[in-house]
């Protein structure tokens, strides 16, 4: 189905299932333990033998020998693959790093062995015995230092210049010029990296943890040169992903070099310190902001420029995209740069480019509204735009930025705000109210799907979407069951699996709007095959409650479908809409904190999300991937780092001990509300993404809140104690 003219009145608007707030058709399953992940596969693979990796202990050089002979005499070892004799190996498209490398070493836990024995603890034990003698090289590991010899990427991140920036901030009567810094940070998601693997002559299949099949699909048989025919990649179930499951890692090639050198299936888990250096990350930045305002704050000069770095050949974090199209103002100015860093590779996590790059705009925004002597909400409401601001002519869809703003400032109280900072105490606590813009663009890809009518009136779908705790499996039920007319305990929703057709995967926010596009597409075409069958013209048929009915006449869908049922496959595909639309999706952050006036230990004591973001499919699922991102961004602004060693090149704290993450006792009152919207410029759907945009925002609210508690402004990525408590209020 080629989606090329906006969205008119189609079955989905009579939301007799979708929208509804619709509990997870998977939860049974995980609450019960009953789901299989990845690692857990014994029912499919019996008698599989366990792989350990060997990360190499140097960021920067060569391997000069490997010495395996203890490690192969060990008890239980069956083989250990290496680059020296796993045969030529090709490189995914998606790959910047080699999975398995040797002898040259391009980053710190590179995989460099596989040891494959009878039990895990064996292969742990015989993996201790392999040595490793490397010719180290030097590196480059800090940003700060690698930033003045950044360079232009190459490729698709380019500069962006609209009028004259130089000249109109020069002019502006008002402007403000700083810089703010972003860590490095690491996905931490609570599945492991898991594959395992299995050989039946010379088809491949893997279970595996894996947000986008049919890339990896394709990435795997490129790195193992054979036809992607002949590879089947299983994952019906991820244990959390944010952007490190998206493409090919180690431990799936691994798994498939470790099987073929045994003889037998294979399971690979990566170690959680090689989840955090031997996978990807999101990099550091560096951020330079500028913005020119007339003295009534209309923006008229904006610029932001940023820096990251990444190993050769990969892309920059491109944290200026927001800023593009986020805020009116006749003269802009985007940059990234990128630096060549010997660390781990740097790639997407939740939200890449806005997460980090809204951190920095909108604490600017902040300042610049202080400076103007404006109401930060007041400020941004009057720099809206509804068209692109790079390109005049180009409408949004859909921009509600201003609704979300009024509405959540109504509802947060947010007119109690003092504007003063460091004067509101709550006993020994300092109390402030931060407010940020949520943006996020909606993206578009073709997404397909197959769908079965059975005898009995069942329908069943199969796609290879993936559910990586977003509710996946729950808004393909309900799209399929508002199109056949069905309630949603007649449905079966497959996913997650190769042999079944391409989806637009689990990505960017784009999952739920494009793989529910696709299974609408494919219910149209059975539709159509159920109204043929039965002498309906198509147009006139209605589905409901298990019938199909044209005029005076209905018939049950089990007996429509006769005794071998009906199929159907299509998939949606776009037209030039996303270039005549700017399609993005829109909120507001609102955050409360208390800062300890004697310690200046921060404590967020609540939320609020306003999220515009087309129809949201379900409710009840949407409100958890809000409120999920919210927490990600409490994690983002007060306590995730990797802390880099800059002589070895490797992120020191690389496991769940050292990397700190948000926990119960963190997160207070989270409230979401939805703004009832629909984008019939999106999709048939009239939905767009929702699970980024809760992010996007978050962390700059806080650290603004924590600003006007204390008057302590800090431009340095994460906001912790120390960077406050020598600049804190007097105790009086």
């Amino acid at each position: 189905m080629k989606f090329d003219t906006p969205a008119t009145t189609n079955p989905i608007d009579r939301l007799a299932v979708v929208g509804k707030p619709t509990p997870r058709i998977d939860g049974p399953l995980k609450t019960t333990g009953t789901a299989s992940y990845a690692y857990e596969r014994h029912d499919a693979v019996p008698d599989a033998a366990y792989g350990y990796v060997v990360g190499s202990s140097i960021a920067k050089g060569r391997i000069a020998a490997m010495d395996l002979a203890d490690a192969r005499a060990a008890p239980g070892v069956l083989a250990i693959v290496t680059a020296g004799n796993a045969g030529k190996l090709g490189k995914g498209e998606k790959n910047t790093a080699t999975l398995l490398g040797g002898p040259e070493i391009e980053h710190y836990h590179q995989a460099i062995a596989l040891v494959v024995a009878e039990s895990f603890e064996q292969a742990r034990a015989a993996a201790t015995l392999v040595r490793v003698t490397y010719d180290r090289a030097g590196g480059a590991f800090d940003l700060a230092r690698a930033k003045d010899g950044a360079t232009k990427p190459e490729g698709g991140a380019s500069d962006s210049e609209v009028g004259d920036f130089a000249g109109a901030f020069a002019a502006a009567p008002v402007t403000l010029d700083e810089t703010y810094t972003t860590p490095d940070q690491t996905h931490a998601m609570m599945e492991p990296h898991a594959t395992i693997a299995a050989w039946d002559g010379d088809r491949l299949t893997v279970w595996l943890s894996n947000q986008m099949i049919a890339w990896t699909t394709g990435d795997l048989a490129r790195t193992l040169n054979m036809p992607k025919e002949k590879v089947r990649l299983i994952s019906p179930f991820v244990g959390g992903g944010f952007g490190g499951k998206l493409f090919l890692r180690a431990d799936t090639l691994l798994a498939a070099l470790g099987a073929r050198a045994a003889g037998r299936p294979v399971k690979v888990a990566l170690q959680r310190p090689l989840m955090t250096n031997n996978t990807t990350h999101r990099p550091a930045t560096i951020q330079r902001i500028r913005i020119g305002a007339e003295r009534d704050g209309t923006i008229t000069a904006i610029a932001h420029e940023s820096w990251s770095g990444n190993l050769p050949g990969g892309d920059p974090e491109t944290a200026v995209d927001q800023t593009k199209l986020l805020y009116a103002g006749a003269n802009r100015l985007t940059a990234l740069r990128l630096a060549r860093l010997d660390l781990p590779e740097g790639n997407a996590m939740r939200a890449p480019g806005e997460a980090p790059g809204m951190m920095a705009l909108e604490i600017a925004m902040d300042e610049m509204a202080e400076k103007l002597g404006l109401d930060p909400v007041e400020f941004r409401v009057r720099n809206d735009t509804q068209v692109d601001p790079g390109k005049p002519d180009r409408p949004f869809s859909q921009r509600r930025l201003v609704e979300c703003l009024r509405q959540g400032a109504d509802r947060f109280g947010w007119a109690r705000r003092n504007p003063r900072p460091g004067e509101s105490r709550d006993g020994r606590w300092l109390a402030g109210l931060g407010v940020a813009a949520a943006f996020r663009n909606n993206l578009l890809t073709k997404s397909a799907a197959r769908v079965r009518l059975d005898r009995h009136g069942g329908v069943t779908v199969e796609t290879d979407m993936t559910d990586i705790g977003t509710g996946s499996y729950t808004i393909i039920a309900q799209t399929a069951a508002e199109m056949m007319g069905v309630g949603l305990d007649r449905v079966t929703v497959r996913l997650g699996d190769s042999s079944f057709p391409a989806s637009a995967g689990s990505g960017g926010q784009w999952g739920a709007n494009n793989s529910t596009a696709g299974v609408y597409a494919a219910c149209v075409k059975l539709r159509e095959a159920v109204a043929g069958k039965l002498g309906f013209n198509s147009a006139d048929a209605v589905f409901a409650d298990g019938q199909v009915r044209a005029g005076n006449r209905g018939v049950p869908l089990a007996e429509a479908a006769g005794e071998d049922g009906l199929a159907a496959e299509d998939g949606i595909e776009y037209g030039d809409l996303d270039k005549r639309y700017q399609q993005s999706t829109f909120g507001a952050h609102f955050v409360e904190v208390g800062v300890d006036a004697a310690t200046a230990e921060i404590r967020v004591r609540r939320m609020l999300a306003v999220c515009a973001a087309g129809r949201i499919l379900n409710p009840l699922s949407a409100r958890s991937q809000v409120i999920g991102a919210m927490t990600m961004g409490v994690g983002a602004a007060l306590m995730e780092e990797l802390a880099v060693d800059r002589r070895a090149g490797f992120f020191v704290n690389h496991d769940l001990a050292g990397y700190e993450v948000p926990v119960h006792a963190d997160i207070p009152h989270q409230e979401v509300i939805f703004l009832d919207e629909t984008d019939p410029i999106s999709s048939p759907m009239k939905a767009k993404g929702v699970g980024e945009l809760g992010l996007c925002g978050v962390g700059a609210a806080i650290a603004n809140a924590v600003y006007n508690a204390t008057g302590v402004r800090v431009r340095d990525y994460p906001v912790t104690l120390d960077k406050l408590l020598d600049r804190m209020p007097e105790v009086g």
